[in-house]
């Protein structure tokens, strides 16, 4: 009979040893130009030259990614340090079943995130069959797009993965395409793509319109800021390294440098194809920008990039999180088709056109969930962390009845706040998710629930990589002994 255990300790979310983290510093900078390709950023530089020219949009877009950047980077330690996984880690400020809460968000906001970028390829094969056959229904090809990926996810054909390390080689060439020609476009009508603007503001409403831009590309990896160890515990680090900077090189090295660059290039096409023909919508402004057999092929390397990109960027991880939630009885493929429905019923045709407040509100609460993270892992437990516990449904992070309450009500407070005050909703979300946290924890909820790693403040107890520790989990079998391996040491 299988303990009630099992379920925390399903393989995908057991530590990650140091021998077994592969990559590298330059492989996480080129998976960040891939993960950063967002077509879906286009909506940003669109949005921003109504109101404000192309330079500042830019400015603004570099500056919303850097800061971000920061936040990513700041909590990628947690799986660096532990080798641990985003869902496994909240159930420290969450609790073991309130873990499930953020967690569920994240599953929510990947299955959304699958139905846009589902729908910019089914946009792109309805293009080409209206080439090839004058056929034109995007609705269909956008039912039958996301069958394709679902059962592509949930069967595990490989074949399509081919394509990953060709996505962001991809769309940039054709955004290097688009620029040219669409560039050229707006000097046919006279509008000078550096400063022409629809509407100029002014004063406090360019304020509002800078603050907008930055927002709304912090909002597009916010999601990535939380659940970030899922990937960096996969990132080689040097073993009993206590500087930060050194340990998490590769992290920051790829977050701060290929995340702003590359994000930023597409936002400037964005921008440019609002300014050439009056729509941002990356799809009509190719149809605009090139035709016949060169349209037909830009379009199939579109829909190729998006299935690639979309299947290990939102499928996968929104159906690994539903099936944790769901336990054995919820199957990996459920999870996957739970996530397909999800982004087909949130309508993202609709979505991508309000995808700007969307943002806004989707950083704010996210940024509540990282300022708990932030909080627990550096200012109350100053990164020891009593991993073995995490594993175990009746240990100290079982709290009253699997909840954490001081980080829900935290993550609660922290939304409204950040609803409220939306022009800065990311930054008030998470100030007041780690002020709020910080305070209940320390002063409230740990007292109440003893944590050890606090009582007994030990980094060779406590620490990872740091003290060259891969933390070892027994196994389901043997759990009837408590004790554990808790390091292997060169």
């Amino acid at each position: 009979m299988k303990s009630d255990n099992s379920y925390l300790k399903s393989p995908d979310l057991l530590p990650i040893p140091h021998n077994k983290r592969e990559i590298n510093t330059l492989g996480f900078f080129i998976l960040w130009i891939g993960m950063a390709v967002v077509l879906a950023a286009f909506a940003v530089g669109g949005a921003g030259v109504q109101e404000m020219p192309l330079i500042w949009v830019l400015v603004a877009s570099f500056a919303g990614c850097l800061i971000i950047g920061g936040f990513i980077c700041l909590i990628a330690d947690i799986g660096v340090e532990h080798g641990i996984s985003f869902p496994v880690y909240l159930r420290a400020p969450f609790g073991v079943v309130g873990t499930h809460l953020p967690a569920g968000l994240r599953g929510l906001a990947a299955s959304i995130w699958f139905g846009i970028n589902t729908y910019f390829g089914a946009a792109a094969i309805n293009g080409i069959l209206n080439i090839a056959f004058g056929f034109d229904n995007w609705f269909v090809c956008f039912v039958l797009f996301v069958v394709a990926q679902v059962i592509n996810t949930s069967i595990g054909i490989k074949a399509i993965e081919k394509f990953a390390n060709l996505a962001a080689p991809t769309i940039i060439i054709i955004s290097i395409w688009m620029y040219s020609s669409l560039s050229s476009q707006a000097a046919a009508i006279d509008r000078d793509v550096w400063s022409w603007v629809e509407s100029p503001v002014s004063g406090g409403l360019l304020f509002s319109a800078v603050m907008m831009v930055i927002i709304g590309n912090m909002g597009y990896w916010a999601t990535l800021a939380a659940d970030i160890s899922s990937l960096s515990r996969f990132i080689k680090a040097p073993q009993n390294e206590r500087n930060w900077f050194k340990r998490n090189k590769s992290v920051w090295v790829g977050t701060l440098v290929a995340l702003p660059l590359t994000q930023t290039f597409v936002v400037a096409i964005g921008g440019v194809a609002y300014i050439a023909v009056g729509n941002y919508d990356p799809i009509v402004a190719l149809q605009e920008s090139s035709t016949g057999i060169v349209l037909a092929i830009l379009l199939l390397m579109i829909v190729l990039a998006q299935w690639s990109t979309n299947t290990t960027a939102n499928l996968v991880p929104a159906a690994t999180i539903f099936s944790n939630i769901g336990g054995p009885r919820v199957p990996f493929y459920s999870g996957v088709i739970l996530a397909g429905i999800i982004g087909m019923v949130t309508q993202p045709w609709n979505l991508f056109d309000v995808l700007m407040p969307f943002l806004t509100v989707a950083a704010g609460i996210l940024a509540g969930i990282i300022g708990v993270l932030f909080a627990d892992y550096y200012l109350i437990r100053k990164r020891r962390v009593n991993v073995p516990d995490l594993y175990e449904k009746h240990g100290q992070f079982q709290f009253h009845y699997g909840f954490n309450w001081a980080g829900i009500i935290a993550w609660a407070v922290s939304g409204v706040f950040a609803t409220v005050f939306s022009t800065y909703s990311f930054f008030v979300g998470f100030v007041f998710g780690a002020v709020v946290y910080y305070v209940l924890a320390k002063y409230w909820w740990f007292k109440k629930y003893p944590q050890a790693e606090l009582d007994e403040p030990d980094d060779e107890q406590y620490l990872g990589i740091t003290v060259g520790r891969d933390w070892e989990i027994e196994s389901n079998e043997n759990e009837s002994s408590r004790d554990y391996v808790a390091a292997t040491r060169d």
